[in-house]
């Protein structure tokens, strides 16, 4: 499975960005899509995630302000509004479905920056 994800740029505070993810290859049984970020010298942390089964979920920073969704397994977005400086990070977007036994694989896509400016 590759990832590739797209969309990120330079927004002033207030303003909006839409990233996309485009999965490609055996994306069969992909059942949780979604996106990561990691801001520099902080931890990644899980943004927003989506089932195949169209639940989503958020993280509590960015509740009201991104939203998730998707066209099917093999391509998802996060349209990110009112924009705060603090949203200033790499994202990522990832995949995952069940792997061997009680195993899941999970697939990265590479980042792409999103900088904020106050």
């Amino acid at each position: 499975v590759q990832l590739q994800a797209s969309g990120g740029g330079l927004v002033q505070a207030g303003g909006s960005l839409r990233l996309s993810c485009a999965a490609s290859g055996s994306i069969f049984g992909l059942d949780v899509m979604g996106w990561y970020r990691q801001a520099p010298g902080k931890k990644r942390e899980l943004v927003a995630t989506i089932t195949s089964g169209g639940r989503s979920d958020y993280t509590d920073s960015v509740k009201g302000r991104f939203t998730i969704s998707s066209d099917n397994e093999s391509a998802w977005y996060l349209q990110m509004n009112s924009l705060k400086p603090e949203d200033t990070a790499v994202y990522y977007c990832y995949a995952e479905r069940r792997g061997k036994g009680w195993t899941r694989d999970i697939y990265w896509g590479q980042g792409t920056q999103v900088t904020v400016s106050s």
